[in-house]
């Protein structure tokens, strides 16, 4: 068997099921004791950089060599293999591929038998593109087995794997659901992966592009459930012109923040679909820019249940007095090791504080001029870098403007939007680069700080710098 190459990612379905039996007594024979849970597994990802939306790609294909689940939280060791059929015959999916009416993109494998349990971790192997080979009717061509294919032209771009991601594409328990995939004896249990395919996506310095996924999964009802709705002007209750419309599903992690589940692009009228989705309330967080200029305030729906169709989300335009500039957030992030400069990957976003009813949450605003919520950094030797750090530098392009809140009314939701000073905190989550395991002392810093004091506010068309986000004692790549 040839070795693979693991790759973390972000993915939108996969449905877990397998019944096992016993051998009994009692009566005039054997009894059938069910002892596990029936196991499916499949894959879905919404397309927010396909050529339909006016991303970049045409197609993404991967190709999954196996899925795997362990009961180890540390993911050490106890892997059960969910789909072992994939390892001799691997499946490659295009994730910006029309999916089926169930949202799903493919089914991966067959049935397989798994233990009870509640499982901590899952990974996901993708075939390296040294097997190009090995995979049936490849996209990719003879040399790889995962690529791209760019809108512009129609030319097929090597995907390229991390040696780093060897050991796997790990899901945490703190990007599954719940913090758990529970499977009971004699029960069927189905599991969402969430594959953000165009967030994962890096272009290098060389101009080749590499995969850097980001996954999240949760259990979800075999009756895919969705949210959906439509983003309009609040002004004109029109679809906002043609530009960027990110769509942000978040829930909060155990800080109480807002952190991204899934994202989209809204289509050129405004209407996004997220599905399938495992059951729970989430937070909708919307923004945009129109190709006219014209930049909006970003709208949070708060508490709004899978299987809701909200209807409309209106987004309020930057009055035309500030010029409708949106502002940047512009600073450093650097990393260091037991004995000096160590290099990481840094997902960075910006949060705003919301209050409604009493309660005071931070969210993760979308950034509509890069089509995405946590552009990924990856840091590295320079001369601007701290001393004996490596490091690299963002700029966050943001509303110049507080959000629109409301909490979710299946009748009609009511928003206000504060009129306070524009405060931001910009939030930076460090891993080992190509992996979901952070490694560093604080892996996750904030700073609410302008790099020469005082508080991270922004006016229409301001360029601030923050605080550097400076990471210490962050481990190798293991």
């Amino acid at each position: 068997m040839q070795s693979h190459k693991w790759v973390k990612i972000w993915t939108v379905s996969a449905v877990l099921a397998a019944f096992g039996w016993l051998a009994g007594c009692g009566g005039s024979g054997p009894k059938l004791v069910p002892t596990g849970g029936q196991v499916t597994t499949t894959m879905s990802d919404p397309a927010t950089c396909s050529s339909a939306t006016g991303g970049p790609f045409s197609h993404v294909y991967v190709t999954v060599a196996d899925v795997e689940a362990t009961l180890d939280s540390s993911g050490n060791s106890g892997w059960q293999d969910l789909t072992p059929n994939l390892k001799t015959t691997p499946m490659q999916i295009d994730l910006l591929s029309q999916a089926n009416t169930q949202c799903l993109l493919a089914t991966l494998g067959d049935v397989k038998q798994l233990p009870p349990g509640n499982y901590a971790m899952i990974r996901l192997l993708l075939e390296p593109n040294s097997s190009a080979s090995l995979v049936s009717n490849n996209a990719c061509g003879s040399s790889a087995a995962n690529c791209v294919v760019l809108s512009a032209n129609n030319s097929v771009q090597t995907l390229q794997l991390s040696s780093e991601a060897q050991t796997g594409i790990k899901i945490p328990a703190s990007q599954i659901s719940g913090g758990q995939l529970t499977v009971a004896a004699g029960q069927a249990v189905d599991l969402d992966i969430d594959f953000n395919s165009c967030a994962s996506i890096v272009t290098e310095g060389n101009g080749q592009y590499r995969l850097k996924p980001v996954l999240h999964a949760g259990e979800i009802s075999t009756n895919s459930t969705s949210i959906q709705g439509t983003v309009t002007d609040s002004a004109t209750q029109q679809p906002i012109p043609p530009g960027s419309i990110v769509v942000a599903l978040e829930q909060p992690d155990s800080n109480g923040i807002d952190r991204v589940v899934m994202q989209t692009l809204a289509d050129s009228n405004g209407n996004f679909v997220f599905c399938p989705l495992p059951a729970g309330n989430y937070d909708v967080v919307v923004d945009a820019i129109s190709k006219l200029g014209v930049t909006y305030a970003a709208t949070v729906t708060r508490g709004v249940p899978a299987g809701t169709s909200m209807g409309t989300i209106p987004l309020i335009a930057e009055p035309l007095a500030s010029g409708q500039a949106p502002a940047t957030i512009q600073g450093q992030v650097s990393s260091t090791g037991s004995s000096g400069a160590q290099p990481i990957s840094v997902a960075v976003s910006a949060l705003q504080s919301v209050t409604l009813n009493s309660n005071t949450v931070q969210v993760s605003i979308p950034l509509p001029q890069q089509s995405t919520v946590m552009p990924t950094l990856d840091t590295a030797s320079g001369s601007g870098c701290p001393s004996g750090t490596d490091c690299a530098s963002y700029s966050l392009v943001v509303p110049a403007a507080n959000p629109n809140v409301g909490q979710f009314s299946s009748g009609s939701t009511s928003y206000s939007q504060s009129s306070a000073a524009v405060a931001y905190t910009v939030d930076g989550q460090a891993t080992e680069q190509d992996t979901t395991i952070a490694t560093c002392t604080s892996p996750d810093l904030q700073t609410s700080s302008l790099s020469s004091g005082g508080a991270l506010d922004v006016t229409p068309g301001s360029t601030v710098t923050a605080a550097t986000l400076a990471f210490q004692s962050c481990l190798p790549a293991s």
